[in-house]
């Protein structure tokens, strides 16, 4: 009797091809990251050799999505976001502005894109990757420190601008051939407004009496999987109701983790989640690998070198001038405006999302996804180049050695 084996050529190919690259990326000072996208790109249609089942990759990739945003929630700290609020809300607010204008004059007048498609693909650029900026400040020993504390603030902002986005993104944007009706847009917008309001209040004022009680009732039963998969359960689970009301995994995500971060047994369930985190993420990269096709980098070079200067020199001139308003030193500017200097996972989800609601061509989608990977690439020389500029304090100097006996004779 033949077996479908779609399913583990799919996870096979992915995970130890993403283990190769990424050993090869770490090898090379990069991020790992790169490997993952370099994975997907070698078992993607566009290479030649062993393709991996394109329909069934996006599908494990969305389960990755839920993860990422069930951390993201896990981690996310109000408090830490209210110290750093003066700057962090109007920094990534204006950020994001400026990437969309860029973006917008790019694809408008440079690449002859449509208004909604040149405005979507500014937008995606403006996004910044939750992976690459936390590990490249935790490389640093910043993530404690001031600057590490605003940088993560200015990420958080971003993040809930774009789940927000993901839910009303499908109520803004028609087919092509249709047109928008400013009543029922209003009466769309009204309804799924008030559903996402409601969800949102029902899980913050319910789902901190029922998550962590459940929680509580797992871990006496001193299973370890039993725990592991209640976890697993309401992060999809969770995930699964708000789709089922508003078409967004991302949100139900974010709200499972952030309703469970306040309990207190948060630090256990995102220590548990943790490897099913790690290993679906990197199947998130390596679908989005297979969708990008590398000919691009051939074919459109100034259109990528346009998108990728957006990326690295676009956005971190706007946070330096941010950070420079609210007067901060030099040092922290500099380093927010290189952590800044990257897109990635969130970037792929509004591309992709652009792409099925028919507002956004597989072109320009490549487009993202070549700047994704060139500027995860090239984030480390940034942080290098701005060290250069004062973006590392100097070390101090050691302390003279006392002086002994012998020397003194």
């Amino acid at each position: 009797m033949p077996h479908a084996d779609s399913l583990i050529l799919t996870l096979v190919g992915g995970f130890v091809l993403a283990f190769v690259f990424g050993m090869v990326a770490n090898r090379l000072k990069l991020s790992p990251l790169v490997g993952y996208l370099l994975a997907g790109v070698a078992v993607g249609p566009f290479t030649a050799g062993f393709v991996a089942d394109t329909e069934l990759a996006p599908q494990l990739a969305e389960i990755g999505v839920i993860l990422l945003m069930f951390g993201v929630g896990l981690h996310f700290s109000p408090a830490d976001l209210m110290r750093v609020r003066k700057v962090a809300l109007p920094g990534a607010l204006v950020q994001i502005a400026a990437a969309c204008v860029l973006g917008w004059l790019l694809g408008r007048f440079a690449l002859g894109l449509p208004d909604i498609e040149a405005f979507l693909l500014g937008f995606a650029l403006s996004v910044a990757s939750t992976v690459v900026l936390l590990r490249a400040v935790e490389e640093r020993k910043q993530l404690k420190a001031e600057v590490g504390r605003i940088a993560v603030g200015w990420l958080i902002v971003e993040d809930l601008v774009i789940v927000i986005a993901l839910v009303v993104m499908p109520l803004l944007i028609v087919p092509p051939g249709e047109t928008l009706n400013s009543a029922q847009l209003a009466q769309s917008m009204a309804w799924t407004l008030g559903k996402v309001a409601l969800f949102v209040g029902a899980m913050l004022v319910v789902g901190p009496r029922v998550l962590p009680w459940v929680l509580v009732r797992i871990a006496h039963t001193r299973s370890r999987e039993l725990f592991t998969l209640g976890v697993l359960a309401m992060a999809l689970g969770i995930a699964w109701v708000a789709y089922r009301l508003f078409h967004s995994f991302a949100l139900g995500a974010f709200l499972a983790g952030l309703v469970l971060n306040s309990s207190p047994l948060g630090h256990n369930a995102a220590e548990r989640s943790l490897p099913l985190r790690d290993a679906f993420a990197v199947l998130f990269f390596v679908s989005v690998g297979m969708l990008f096709d590398p000919t691009i980098l051939v074919r459109e070079p100034l259109a990528v070198l346009g998108v990728l200067a957006i990326v690295i020199v676009g956005k971190s001139l706007a946070a330096l001038a941010i950070t420079t308003m609210f007067r901060l030193d030099r040092a922290t500017s500099l380093t927010v405006a290189a952590s800044l200097a990257q897109i990635g996972e969130f970037s792929f989800i509004l591309a992709a999302l652009s792409v099925s609601l028919g507002a956004m061509s597989r072109e320009t989608h490549d487009l993202i996804l070549a700047a994704a990977l060139l500027s995860i690439s090239l984030n480390p020389f940034v942080f290098a180049l701005v060290d250069r500029l004062g973006a590392r304090p100097p070390e101090p100097a050691p302390a003279p050695e006392p002086a002994r006996v012998t020397d003194l004779v």
